[in-house]
């Protein structure tokens, strides 16, 4: 009965992060290029009252065995790289990724991160940056008297600029993809840096070697499903309250125990 008490505390601390990722996803639900969390659970260590397959006599075994278990853990907080929806916004330095890849971002230390968020700027330099003025990779600058800006699907940069009747390319965007996206560390600011189970980055042009196209003038949006996490927010309050039960109930078992008397 003891161990109920502890089995049902695990269960609430495992609900109460799962909330927690429940609310980053709701809170990032206009967030450009944010990809949802999931939560993956597992079972703790089982204690093994009697084994499956234990003779019972000398021509019988036991079919199945007795095992107590001690509770579930978050094992995982994986993300989710579904496409979100795009949204046109007619602006020219905004692009989003149609299919899969990331655009490369020079951070002020130098190291390169990574983002779905196409929602770029133009700096007094006449560098494309983030929101936050990091640069992007490679380093596209669009000449002062540019009249026009247009991005291809395959990343080609072009400018009308004045008094010139056909448009100049400047540079090409290139993409990066990964292995396996979901093993990328998240450090804010709607970037990414890759780790030993993401792989390195493979650096291509859009549209080639299974990375995808850029959509000029959309930005992609959260995919977070509010629905969605509408409805697995009450399943995990309601798995909350239930092991709150448990607790009550081992609670009162036990208060019964204390008070038999002879």
């Amino acid at each position: 009965m003891i161990r109920s008490l502890w089995n049902a505390s695990s269960g609430m601390k495992s609900q109460a992060v799962n909330i927690d990722i429940i609310s980053n996803n709701l809170a990032n639900v206009n967030t450009t290029g944010f990809k949802r969390s999931r939560a993956d659970f597992q079972d703790l260590l089982y204690e093994t009252l009697r084994p499956a397959g234990t003779s019972s006599s000398e021509n019988s075994e036991v079919p199945t065995g007795i095992q107590i278990g001690h509770g579930s853990r978050l094992v995982a907080s994986q993300k989710v790289f579904t496409q979100g929806d795009f949204q046109q916004t007619k602006n020219e330095l905004d692009m989003a990724i149609e299919g899969n890849g990331f655009f490369q971002i020079v951070q002020p230390n130098g190291e390169t991160a990574y983002t779905r968020d196409g929602a770029f700027k133009m700096d007094a330099d006449g560098r494309i940056v983030t929101s936050d003025g990091f640069s992007l990779e490679p380093e596209i600058t669009i000449p002062t008297d540019s009249i026009s800006l247009s991005i291809g699907i395959d990343g080609t940069v072009s400018v009308l600029q004045a008094g010139q009747s056909q448009p100049t390319q400047i540079g090409t965007i290139t993409l990066a993809r990964f292995v396996n996206p979901a093993g990328l560390h998240s450090i804010g600011r709607n970037l990414y840096i890759p780790t030993n189970a993401s792989g390195d980055a493979i650096e291509g042009t859009a549209g080639q070697d299974g990375l995808g196209t850029l959509a000029q003038g959309f930005i992609e949006m959260s995919n977070v499903s509010v629905v969605d996490e509408m409805v697995k927010m009450i399943s995990a309050q309601r798995a909350y309250e239930i092991n709150s039960k448990t607790i009550q109930a081992a609670d009162e078992m036990l208060q019964q125990a204390n008070t038999v008397k002879r």
